[in-house]
């Protein structure tokens, strides 16, 4: 079966749309990146360096350095389906990170959005 074409996009041509939808509803890219990097266990300079790189979705979070264990209490839907159903792990860990952006951009607080 072929992958899912987001596999194979570069995370930092994405990157910026996380970005724009945080802005438009008055929030930093400093909070996108805290989330990104509660999700992946990636360092700022971590980050920068995959954006650089133009490292793909599969590789992005393959290469992740510790993959919070709390982002398994990320629940709801996210593009119409519901993110604890997903099988495939890759897709998982892409809509988890759909959701949580989600939840900045809808105004939820930093706490409440890394599950603290």
């Amino acid at each position: 079966m072929a992958k899912h074409k987001i596999y194979t996009m570069s995370f930092a041509s994405v990157y910026p749309h996380y970005i724009k939808k945080a802005e438009r509803k008055r929030r930093s890219k400093t909070e996108v990146d805290e989330i990104i990097r509660w999700l992946t266990g990636y360092s700022q300079e971590g980050l920068e360096t995959q954006l650089d790189r133009q490292t793909d979705f599969e590789t992005f979070f393959s290469e992740a350095p510790r993959l919070n264990p709390s982002r398994t209490l990320i629940k709801g839907v996210i593009c119409g389906v519901r993110v604890e159903e997903i099988e495939e792990q890759t897709m998982k860990e892409i809509r988890y990170l759909d959701k949580l952006i989600d939840e900045l951009a809808k105004g939820k607080a930093m706490e409440k959005i890394l599950r603290k």
